[in-house]
């Protein structure tokens, strides 16, 4: 046991620059992810900032039974879910079938231009992005004009509940598409030639070649970002919702995020809105945990 324990020490102090290396990642995270968690607690307590989080008493899961009672509670899972499910059934392709397009461009200037102009739109902030869908989108804006020169009627886009999603999700694809292709592209390039070569030689066609050589190469890719975004899948952006919502578009608006905001800083009600957000937190680990140990079944390709 103990000649393990010196053998182990042995490696440990011959690769003492890797660790050196992590160690500022790890105090990071420690002070930054970990320490915070302590403020949880309020979640089971009815917090006074006078008495602090250790002095506040104990109501045990009084606000999750609160938040479970209330009368928006289903209201806020099926937006946040209904959001959540269709911007991942949507947005999630994409990428992948827009970095195999651009992978076939041969035109090296072309290719450049293409990346630049879906890439773009990726560096512009929530606010702006914001701001351009009510330009666009209002009852003056230009695609209620572009409506009226045809003949048609105007068309409420920002008052209307059942808008919202289709224009949340929309400019989610339309900003973040070129940018998620990235990694799949990167993944592309690791993909040898001599594999298409071969594949040409055996008679393969473009299609052929990339339904049986580019898309299994970047397939593990796939899954691992597809884990990363089930896991993530409650945490809907929560700028973009707050900033679109109307107090017309609300009953659609109304997101678990939106909902924590609200309650947390706008009214105060500290230890509820952190019953709700930690209810938020367990049900994302829930998924996280599910979906890789589904995917590492099925694929052999997991987070850990």
């Amino acid at each position: 046991m103990q000649s393990k324990k010196r053998i182990k020490l042995k490696k440990i102090l011959s690769n003492y620059q890797l660790y050196l290396f992590i160690l500022p990642a790890l105090i990071y995270f420690i002070v930054f992810h970990y320490v915070p968690m302590y403020g949880v607690l309020i979640a089971f307590k009815d917090f006074v900032a006078t008495k602090g989080i250790m002095g506040s008493p104990w109501v045990g899961f009084k606000h999750f039974e609160r938040f479970f009672d209330s009368y928006q509670f289903w209201t806020l899972i099926k937006n946040t879910l209904g959001l959540s499910v269709t911007q991942l059934i949507v947005g999630f392709p994409l990428p992948i079938f827009l970095a195999l397009m651009l992978n076939q461009i041969r035109s090296e200037k072309y290719k450049r231009f293409v990346q630049t102009v879906v890439y773009a739109p990726h560096f512009i902030s929530v606010v702006v992005l914001a701001g351009m869908i009510y330009v666009f989108f209002s009852n003056n804006g230009l695609i209620n004009n572009l409506i009226l020169i045809f003949g048609g009627d105007p068309i409420s886009f920002m008052a209307k509940p059942d808008w919202f999603k289709p224009l949340y999700i929309a400019s989610g694809v339309w900003q973040e598409t070129g940018w998620a292709a990235i990694i799949y592209l990167a993944a592309l390039a690791g993909v040898s030639p001599e594999l298409h070569e071969a594949a040409v030689m055996d008679g393969a066609n473009k299609w052929q070649r990339i339904f049986h050589v580019d898309i299994p190469a970047i397939m593990p890719t796939a899954v691992i970002l597809l884990i990363l975004s089930v896991g993530n899948i409650m945490n809907i952006g929560f700028e973009k919702a707050y900033l679109l919502q109307t107090p017309m578009n609300q009953p659609a608006a109304e997101i678990i995020p939106t909902y924590v905001y609200k309650m947390g800083l706008q009214q105060a009600q500290y230890s509820f809105a952190a019953a709700v957000g930690l209810f938020n937190s367990v049900i994302n680990l829930i998924l996280l945990i599910a979906v890789n140990k589904f995917a590492k079944k099925l694929s052999g390709t997991g987070l850990w």
